[in-house]
C-alpha cells in the first residue's frame, strides 16, 4: 500500500529543499499510488556520487509504495543543461549519446525494483518525443505558456547572465523541453511529480505550471539540496576524480574507501542520504565519539557499497580493509594493475607509477605525496621522488603502493 509519509521521511533524511505545494503532494501521496521522475541527461557512460541523492529519493520513495520513473535524456542531451553552469556543454555526437545511454541504465538496477506493479520502476527516453516533435506546433503548443519575464528571472538563466557568460539560443530552450517532458509522462504515465536538484528549481515549477495550465491536474515539484561535505567540497569529487557508481568505473573496494573516509561530521548526515539504516540507529551511530565514530565509517562504507555493488561485494571490501589496515596484510583482494615485465626490470619512476596506479592524479601531486612522507612502498616511505620501483622490490609477485594509511595498490608483473 502507498504511504503518505514519503514527504515526512525525505524530510527527515535531508532530501527536502523546496516544494512547490508540501500539502496538495501529501494529500496525493494519501490519496494512491504517485508516479514521480527524475532526469539524467546522457553525457558520461555512468553515473557518479554526485546523481546518487537524486537515485536514493527515487528508492525512498518506492519504498514507500509510490512509482519512481528514470527519465533518460536521450533527447535533452542533445542541447546540454545550462543550470548551475558558467559554460555551454560540449554537444555530443548521437552515438555518443546512444552508448552513454546504455551505460547509465546500468547503475539504476541495484536501486530500484523495475516491473509491471503498481509501485514498479519506469524506464523512459525523452528522444521519443522530442526527436518528433515540430517546431512551428511546438512553439504554438507549448511557447505561448513561456514568457522571456519569467525565464530569465530564474537562477539557471540569471545567474549565468549576471556573470556575463554566454546563454545560446539552444540552451535557453532547454527550460521549455524539461518541462515538455514533464507533460508528456504526465499524458503517458500519470506521472505529477518532477523531483532534481535544487539547480532544477526553475526547469521544474515551469513543468508543473505547464501540467496544470494545459492538463487543468495538480502537478507538484520538489528539490533536495545541494550536498557538499563539512569542509565546504563538492559531494563526489576527489583528488583521484569522480566517484563512479559501477565497477567498470570503480571498483566496490575504492567506493568502499570513498565512504569509510569520511570526514566525521558528515557521518550522520550521509547515513541518512545514502543508505536504509534506520533513522534511530543513525542517530544512535552520529553520537558516537572518539575513535568509535570510525565504526559508524564502517558502516556507512558497507551499506553505501552493499546498494551499489552487492551485499557480498561490500562485505569483501569491508574485509580486505581490515586485512591490510588492522593487520598490516596486502590482502590478494586490493585493487591491483598490471605494468610490463620489462618496465619493471628497468625500473618505473616512483612519481609515474603512483599515477598508473591511480593513487595520484597527476606527476605533481604523486612527488608532493612523496615529499610529505604519504607515499610507502611494501609499507616502507619512500624517501626520494628519483626513486625508481623494480622487480626488487616484488613480494610474493607483486608490489604494494600506498597513499597515506587508506588507499592501497598491488602492482604486477606482465609478460
Amino acid at each position: 500500500m502507498p504511504s503518505r509519509d514519503f514527504l515526512a521521511d525525505a524530510t527527515a533524511r535531508g532530501f527536502v529543499h523546496q516544494c512547490t505545494d508540501a500539502d496538495g503532494l501529501e494529500a496525493a501521496l494519501s490519496a494512491g499510488v504517485v508516479t514521480a521522475y527524475i532526469g539524467f541527461d546522457c553525457t558520461a557512460d555512468s553515473l557518479h556520487v554526485g546523481s546518487l541523492v537524486q537515485i536514493m529519493l527515487l528508492r525512498l520513495l518506492q519504498r514507500h509504495g509510490h512509482r519512481p520513473l528514470v527519465l533518460l535524456g536521450g533527447g535533452t542531451t542533445r542541447i546540454g543543461d545550462p543550470s548551475g553552469k558558467d559554460e555551454s556543454r560540449q554537444l555530443l555526437s548521437d552515438e555518443t549519446i546512444r552508448q552513454n545511454m546504455a551505460g547509465i541504465r546500468r547503475v539504476f538496477t541495484p536501486f530500484l525494483t523495475f516491473g509491471d506493479g503498481p509501485a514498479d520502476a519506469l524506464l523512459a527516453n525523452n528522444a521519443d518525443w522530442l526527436d518528433a516533435l515540430g517546431y512551428i506546433p511546438l512553439l504554438r503548443d507549448v511557447g505561448v505558456h513561456f514568457t522571456i519575464n519569467r525565464m530569465l528571472g530564474f537562477d539557471s538563466v540569471k545567474l549565468r547572465l549576471d556573470r556575463e557568460q554566454p546563454l545560446t539560443f539552444l540552451e535557453f530552450n532547454y527550460m521549455i523541453l524539461q518541462s515538455y517532458d514533464f507533460r508528456e509522462l504526465f499524458r503517458r504515465h500519470g506521472v505529477t511529480l518532477q523531483m532534481g536538484g535544487s539547480d532544477q528549481w526553475g526547469n521544474i515549477v515551469s513543468g508543473a505550471d505547464l501540467v496544470r495550465r494545459t492538463e487543468g491536474k495538480a502537478a507538484f515539484g520538489l528539490t533536495t539540496p545541494l550536498i557538499t561535505t563539512a569542509s565546504g567540497a563538492k559531494m563526489g569529487k576527489t583528488a583521484r576524480g569522480a566517484i563512479w557508481l559501477t565497477e567498470d568505473r570503480l571498483s566496490p573496494y575504492d567506493y568502499w574507501q570513498f565512504w569509510r573516509n569520511t570526514e566525521d561530521a558528515d557521518v550522520g548526515r550521509f547515513l541518512r542520504l545514502f543508505t536504509d539504516v534506520p533513522l534511530p540507529e543513525i542517530a544512535r551511530l552520529e553520537a558516537l565519539g572518539g575513535a568509535e565514530i570510525n565504526e559508524a565509517k564502517k558502516i556507512l562504507a558497507t551499506e553505501a557499497t552493499a546498494l551499489a555493488h552487492g551485499r557480498a561485494a561490500a562485505e569483501a571490501a569491508a574485509e580486505t580493509a581490515r586485512r591490510a589496515f588492522e593487520e598490516g596484510n596486502a590482502a590478494e583482494t586490493l585493487p591491483s594493475i598490471t605494468v610490463p615485465a620489462g618496465d619493471l626490470e628497468a625500473g618505473v619512476p616512483a612519481p609515474r607509477l603512483f599515477v598508473e596506479a591511480g593513487l595520484a592524479a597527476s606527476l605533481s601531486e604523486a612527488r608532493r605525496l612523496i615529499k610529505g612522507g604519504g607515499a610507502r612502498l611494501n609499507d616502507v616511505p619512500i624517501q626520494n621522488e628519483g626513486h625508481k620501483i623494480s622487480t626488487a622490490d616484488l613480494r610474493d609477485g607483486a608490489i604494494k603502493l600506498s597513499a597515506g594509511r587508506k588507499q592501497h595498490r598491488l602492482v604486477r608483473p606482465r609478460e
